[in-house]
């Protein structure tokens, strides 16, 4: 028990000294998706920046099973400001090597991709800013859209400081 009770503390702290050395992280969450990502299915996040002053970059970030088919992902983000204003993106990213070898991080068969969204954004307006993630995805060939998407399990956004170097 005292031996479960120190590897449990052990991993805490080295939880949050990973955590405190992302200097450039200003927000960053991850919302979990079900067995499938519904093409309803859409992920909001708000956020609150710090200031109106200072550049930020935007990033979708994923997480994804092997059971992701595609080699390729649509996305639709739509940001909206607090005074109402609406930008509407549809975004492509490639998710995999023509061989099908997944991208992104990861040694299990989980991999995070930090997908760029926007660079150098100011937000002008003091308040609460809401983003929206919804799938775009389509197979080749055909009209109608994927219903549900498999292999996504998490959908994350995230804002950080420019890195100036």
């Amino acid at each position: 028990m005292l031996r479960t009770i120190k590897n449990s503390v052990l991993a805490l702290l080295l939880f949050f000294c990973i955590m405190s050395c992302d200097k450039n992280r200003v927000f960053d969450a991850y919302k979990a998706l079900p067995d499938t990502w519904h093409k309803d299915t859409i992920v909001n996040f708000k956020i609150n920046p710090p200031d109106t002053i200072n550049p930020y970059n935007l990033f979708v970030n994923l997480r994804n099973t092997n059971a992701y088919k595609y080699n390729n992902l649509f996305l639709i983000v739509e940001m909206t400001f607090p005074h109402g204003k609406t930008i509407k993106d549809t975004l492509e990213y490639r998710m995999a090597e023509p061989s099908g070898k997944l991208l992104g991080t990861g040694t299990t068969d989980i991999k995070e991709n930090k997908l760029w969204y926007k660079e150098n954004v100011v937000f002008t307006e003091p308040g609460e800013y809401e983003v929206r993630i919804q799938h775009a995805m389509r197979e080749s060939g055909k009209v109608s859209g994927v219903i549900d998407l498999e292999g996504i399990t998490d959908v994350g956004f995230r804002v950080e400081k420019p890195n100036n170097n």
